[in-house]
């Protein structure tokens, strides 16, 4: 049972993502970039092909930590898109049975109907425990509350 009252139910749409990691992300994979950029243009020593080589290089590095600040969580009337690392998956709010962020948990795993168990990296403990485990509430609270009504439901 969730800890969330039907009143206390955010109001849809809602997205879920850890902000600080987010931004720890982005900030540095930016920062990343232009520090290596900016070493490639000021090394006079460097042929054109090891500047462009530099450039590709930082890209690539800021890139794969754009990709890790991708996560979210985003819920809706009709049901929850999971955006992980390279993936995303769109679910009805009935194919969710459980939102499950244990102790030691590394994000939210949603367990589904049809057996499986997915991954929601949108709503992980990293750097704001209190942030994470109170929206895995309010996604807990959301599913349990669609999955026994549909959408179309109005609500009290």
């Amino acid at each position: 049972m969730s800890d969330v009252t039907p009143d206390q139910l955010p109001a849809l749409p809602v997205t879920f993502r850890p902000g600080r990691t987010r931004t720890v992300l982005l900030t540095a994979g930016t920062a990343l970039f232009l520090v290596i950029t900016l070493i490639a243009l000021l090394l006079e020593q460097l042929g054109p092909g090891e500047r462009i080589s530099f450039v590709f290089t930082a890209a690539l590095l800021a890139g794969v930590l754009f990709l890790l600040a991708r996560p979210k969580v985003v819920a809706d009337e009709t049901g929850v898109t999971v955006v992980n690392i390279v993936s995303r998956r769109r679910l009805e709010w009935a194919e969710i049975l459980q939102v499950n962020l244990r102790p030691g948990d590394p994000w939210v795993f949603l367990d589904l109907s049809d057996g499986t168990s997915l991954p929601a990296l949108g709503i992980q403990p990293g750097i704001a425990r209190q942030r994470a485990v109170a929206d895995a509430r309010a996604l807990r609270a959301l599913a349990e509350a669609r999955s026994t009504a549909g959408p179309e439901t109005p609500r009290g």
